[in-house]
């Protein structure tokens, strides 16, 4: 540890208290990014970047102010991590196995922003400050790759603090609004409230333990066991992403519809997204022998998109589309380019959309109606995302029949702004 000290008994016992007494938010599987370019490393090289260690409980692995030398993976317990004095501590939250702390130490030998405790016996992965800039230096691609995912965080921690500043500020004219409102209005936003608090506590919460899990499960195994047990893990990985989109969907959802979300704007090979959410997709459609073929024409331009939520209308639209071919059908991505637009689609051999739903199925919680849909009900938030998600970005999105009248086609355009 840096420079390891211990709590005493009574500072200790404070800080597992206001873990039990208050609802401190956790991670929602952002670290997972890391840990994943972690274990596409080589096994011996890894092994040589990873030390395994463990601290007890009141254990301090490090103070704020201290010089960042090290990073952490926790493989086993949890630390707490806080400001100011142990008297008076300012505690920003806690992290168990399969999250990160001190991850800005690869990046800068800055002093330390935090204090970080261990509230719980620890097993953890330590790396090196100096070992990840030999690695950088024998290895650029691998440390580039690295860099790039720590750098991204940090970016989206600053976005997630000036998102949270914005919302609280609309907020607060929207408590003074309802003030002169009809009663109603104020059980629809105790109901919102009540729906934000289910999402962010009891789902990204446990969300984000499997995140973390089943990364550092692909770092420590021993590879036959990993090996042996890959399409295992292959189909675990696939619900967690899938459960994923769904919490950032509501999410994001409310965030639009409450004009308060930013898009990432910058040059994206669309051609490569689309090959990529396929990609992601075979193996959910391989269990179900459905054939997944594209027609893409090569190259793309360039597209000025927020790829990371395009991709998320992707992965949302090919979800919908398995959940509705049946057995041995197939699934049809396409791109064609117009004048000054690309336009995509998704389309399936299901039952297909009735003429009277095709425009209600993009509203918020909407349900088809019919015998299928019942066998198959869903929050009805993913086609809500994707109508949201391609008009912030200038577009449109519509579904029709298949070809012959089978199945659905669901179709979005996004405007060609060559980059």
């Amino acid at each position: 540890m840096d420079d390891q000290d211990q709590l005493t008994t009574l500072h200790l016992t404070r800080l597992q208290q206001l873990r039990e007494n208050t609802p401190f938010p956790e991670s929602g599987g952002e670290d997972s990014a890391i840990l994943r370019e972690l274990a596409s490393i080589e096994r011996p090289l890894l092994q040589t970047l990873l030390q395994e260690c463990s601290c007890s409980a009141g254990d301090i692995l490090f103070r704020e102010g201290d010089p960042g030398n090290a990073m952490y993976v926790i493989l086993a317990g949890q630390v707490v991590v806080i400001k100011g004095s142990l008297d008076a501590p300012t505690v920003l939250g806690y992290r168990g196995p399969g999250e990160i702390i001190g991850e800005m130490a690869l990046l800068e030998n800055a002093p330390r922003s935090a204090s970080v405790i261990a509230i719980e016996n620890l097993r953890l992965l330590r790396i090196n400050h100096e070992d990840f800039q030999v690695l950088l230096n024998n290895r650029p691609g691998i440390g580039r790759k690295i860099m790039a995912v720590l750098s991204a965080r940090l970016r989206n921690t600053g976005n997630a603090l000036d998102s949270s500043t914005q919302t609280g500020r609309q907020l607060t004219q929207r408590v003074s609004q309802l003030y002169t409102e009809k009663e109603h209005l104020l059980e629809v936003q105790r109901i919102r409230q009540e729906t934000s608090d289910l999402i962010v506590h009891d789902l990204r919460n446990p969300l984000g333990v499997i995140y973390g899990v089943l990364d550092v499960l692909k770092m420590v195994l021993p590879e036959d066991v990993l090996n042996a047990n890959q399409e295992l893990l292959n189909i675990a990985e696939d619900a967690r992403d899938r459960m994923k989109r769904l919490i950032d969907s509501m999410l994001d959802v409310a965030r639009m519809e409450g004009g308060i979300t930013a898009l990432n704007i910058k040059p994206t090979n669309l051609a490569q997204l689309l090959e990529r959410v396929v990609r992601f997709s075979q193996l959910n459609a391989h269990r179900r022998q459905i054939h997944l073929h594209t027609t893409i024409p090569h190259p793309l331009p360039l597209i000025a998109l927020d790829e990371a939520k395009i991709e998320r209308v992707l992965a949302n639209l090919m979800d919908n589309a398995l959940k509705y071919t049946p057995q041995s059908g197939e699934i049809c991505i396409s791109a064609t380019l117009e004048a000054s637009q690309v336009q995509v689609s998704v389309t399936d051999t299901g039952p297909g959309i009735p003429e009277a739903e095709r425009q209600r199925i993009f509203e918020r919680f909407a349900q088809v109606q019919g015998d299928h849909a019942a066998r198959r009900r869903g929050f009805g938030l993913g086609l809500a995302f994707c109508k949201l998600a391609i008009e912030t970005h200038g577009g449109k999105i519509w579904v029709e029949p298949g070809s012959g009248g089978v199945g659905s086609r669901f179709t979005f355009t996004l405007p060609l702004n060559s980059a």
